[in-house]
C-alpha cells in the first residue's frame, strides 16, 4: 500500500444516485490503487438537496450542495468529499483545496425528447424543461420562441417530470446520464455553438483539508493534467466574472497537441444579447488565459448583460 501509512479514508458525499455513483467510483479507485486500504462512505444532506421546489440561482447557487460537507471536513469528520466540479463555488474556503480533479467524462449538454428526437425537430413554443439559467439564455438565443419552464430535482427526478408534466423536451448533462445508466434516453447531443457547458462539466471534484498530507498524496494519482488545465482556466474564467448559478455565462476549455483553447459566452437571459469568444495559449497559462477571456467578453458587452442582472464588475 506504497509507504503512505493511512489505513482507513472516509469519504462524505451527497445521498442523492448521482452523488452515491460519483463517491463509489473514487473509493473504487482507490481500493484498486492501495489494497487493503479500508474505505468508508458517509452520507450527508444539504440545504441544496432540501430545497427543491426554488431555481438555484434564487436560494443561494452552487454553496448549497458542498458547504455540510465541507464543514464535516473541516471538523475532522470526513477526509474527502466528492462533488461533480460544477457544483463547486470557485472560491474554496479556507483550510480546503481541491485535491484532484478526475479525467473528464463527457462535458456536454444533451436533449431528452422520447417524441421529437432531436433539437432541431422541437416544433414552434416547445415546452423544454431547465433549471439552468445558461442553458436557458443560449437555448432562447438559438431559439427565441422556446418556452423554457424551471426543471429541479435529481437525474430520476427531471426523468420523470418529463412525463409527468408534459415537456417535449428536457436538458441535463451527458455525464450525469452516462453515470447512471441512462445514456440510451439521450435523444441529441446539443452542439457546443448552440450550448456551451457549466464550468467543469463531467469532471469530479476531490476535495480534502490542505495541510492533510497524507490524504493529499493518497488521492493525486486521480488527478487528470489535461482536465485540470482545462478546468483551471475555466475556474478563472468564472471567478472573473464572479458567476455563479446566478449567471448566464458558458465555457469551455480543450487541449490539442499541447495547446489549451477556451471558449466562452455570456448571455442575457432571453438570449437576445450573446458575447461569445475564444482564446488560446499554453497549458500554464491556463488561469490568465480564462481571466483575459472574461475579460474580453466583459469589453463586448457582457459587463452590460451582468449589470442588468444586478452584479458590478
Amino acid at each position: 500500500m506504497s509507504d503512505n501509512k493511512k489505513e482507513k479514508i472516509v469519504i462524505g458525499t451527497r445521498s442523492s444516485q448521482l452523488a452515491l455513483w460519483q463517491a463509489d467510483y473514487i473509493a473504487d479507485r482507490l481500493r484498486k490503487q492501495y489494497p487493503g486500504l479500508v474505505v468508508e462512505r458517509v452520507l450527508m444532506t444539504t440545504k441544496g438537496d432540501k430545497i427543491l421546489d426554488a431555481p438555484l440561482a434564487k436560494i443561494g447557487g452552487k454553496g448549497l450542495f458542498t458547504k455540510e460537507l465541507e464543514t464535516a471536513m473541516l471538523n475532522g469528520d470526513i477526509d474527502i468529499a466528492v462533488h461533480s466540479l460544477k457544483d463547486m463555488p470557485v472560491e474554496v474556503p479556507e483550510g480546503l483545496k481541491i485535491t484532484a480533479v478526475t479525467k473528464r467524462e463527457d462535458p456536454g449538454d444533451v436533449l431528452v425528447s422520447p417524441k421529437y428526437k432531436l433539437f432541431s425537430q422541437l416544433p414552434q413554443g416547445a415546452k423544454i424543461g431547465t433549471s439552468s439559467l445558461r442553458r436557458k439564455a443560449q437555448l432562447l438565443s438559438a431559439r427565441p420562441d422556446l418556452t423554457i419552464c424551471d426543471l429541479r430535482g435529481n437525474v430520476n427526478t427531471r426523468l420523470k417530470k418529463l412525463e409527468e408534466e408534459n415537456f417535449d423536451g428536457i436538458i441535463l448533462a451527458a455525464a450525469g446520464l452516462k453515470r447512471l445508466g441512462f445514456g440510451d434516453m439521450i435523444t441529441d447531443v446539443l452542439d457546443k455553438k448552440i450550448c456551451l457547458p457549466a464550468v467543469g462539466q463531467g469532471a469530479l471534484a476531490v476535495e480534502s483539508r490542505a495541510d492533510d498530507k497524507e490524504v493529499n498524496e493518497l488521492v493525486a494519482f486521480l488527478n487528470d493534467d489535461d482536465t485540470l488545465t482545462c478546468t483551471k482556466a475555466e475556474r478563472s474564467f468564472l471567478n472573473r466574472v464572479q458567476g455563479g448559478c446566478q449567471v448566464p455565462v458558458g465555457v469551455y476549455g480543450t487541449m490539442n497537441d499541447g495547446v489549451l483553447t477556451v471558449e466562452g459566452v455570456i448571455a442575457s437571459l432571453d438570449g437576445s444579447k450573446v458575447y461569445r469568444d475564444h482564446i488560446m495559449g499554453q497549458p500554464n497559462e491556463a488561469e490568465s488565459l480564462g481571466q483575459q477571456l472574461a475579460d474580453r467578453l466583459l469589453a463586448a458587452g457582457g459587463r452590460t448583460v451582468l449589470s442588468e442582472l444586478g452584479i458590478e464588475l
